[in-house]
C-alpha cells in the first residue's frame, strides 16, 4: 500500500474508536511514557497538544509541567513549511488555535527554543512499525526537524496498538523513532 492509503486506512481506524476507548488507552499510554528513563532524565522535553482522535497529551503534558522540567511546543509555518519551538508555561493562556485548528504556542508571549535545548520528543504519527519507522500526516515537518537537529534528542511516540503495522513504505528522508509506546507494548529501535 502507498502512504496515502496507509494514512486513510489507520486514520478511519482510530476515528472509529469510542471516545471513551481512546481516553482509556491514553491512560494505559501515559504511565509507560512517565515511566521511560528519557523522560525521566529530561530537563527540556518537547510534546504536542492532541488533535481530534490522536492520543490525548493532556496528562503527559500536566506531567512535565509539574515536574519542572521545561515544556516546548511545536509551532507550524506554513509557508517555510517548518515547525518553530516554543517554550510553554502554562497551556490554559499560552495556546492559541494555529494552522489547522490545533493549539499551538503564541509567538508573542512564548519565547523561541532552539531545537538543540531538547532532551526528549514525543513524536507525533499515524502509523508506525515495530522497527519504530514512522508515517507522519504528510508534510514532513517532523522529519525535516529531527534531520536539521544538530543533536537528535530521545524520540519516543505515544500510539494506540491499531497504529503499529508491519511495514510503511520508507524513504531516506523518514526519520524513525527510537521508542514508540502503546497501551500493551514497547517498540524499541535497533541501534545502527
Amino acid at each position: 500500500m502507498s502512504k496515502s492509503e496507509i494514512r486513510k486506512r489507520i486514520l478511519a481506524a482510530r476515528e472509529a474508536l469510542d471516545p471513551a476507548t481512546r481516553r482509556d488507552l491514553g491512560a494505559r499510554i501515559t504511565p509507560r511514557l512517565l515511566a521511560l528513563p528519557a523522560y525521566r532524565d529530561a530537563r527540556c522535553v518537547m510534546a504536542y497538544v492532541g488533535f481530534g482522535a490522536e492520543f490525548d497529551t493532556g496528562a503527559f503534558i500536566a506531567d512535565v509541567l509539574a515536574s519542572g522540567k521545561s515544556l516546548v511546543l511545536p509551532r507550524v509555518e506554513r509557508a517555510a513549511r517548518s515547525i518553530r519551538l516554543h517554550a510553554v508555561r502554562d497551556p490554559v493562556t499560552e495556546l492559541a488555535p494555529g494552522v489547522w485548528g490545533i493549539r499551538e504556542p503564541r509567538a508573542d508571549i512564548c519565547a523561541e527554543v532552539s531545537p538543540a535545548a531538547v532532551d526528549f520528543v514525543l513524536v507525533l504519527g499515524v502509523a508506525f512499525t515495530p522497527r519504530c519507522e514512522r508515517l507522519g500526516y504528510g508534510g514532513g515537518y517532523y522529519d525535516r526537524l529531527i534531520r536539521g537537529s544538530a543533536v537528535r534528542p530521545a524520540l519516543a511516540a505515544a500510539a494506540f496498538s491499531l497504529q503499529v503495522v508491519p511495514e510503511l513504505p520508507v524513504t531516506p528522508t523518514d526519520q524513525t523513532v527510537d521508542l514508540v509506546i502503546t497501551e500493551d507494548a514497547q517498540y524499541r529501535r535497533s541501534p545502527e
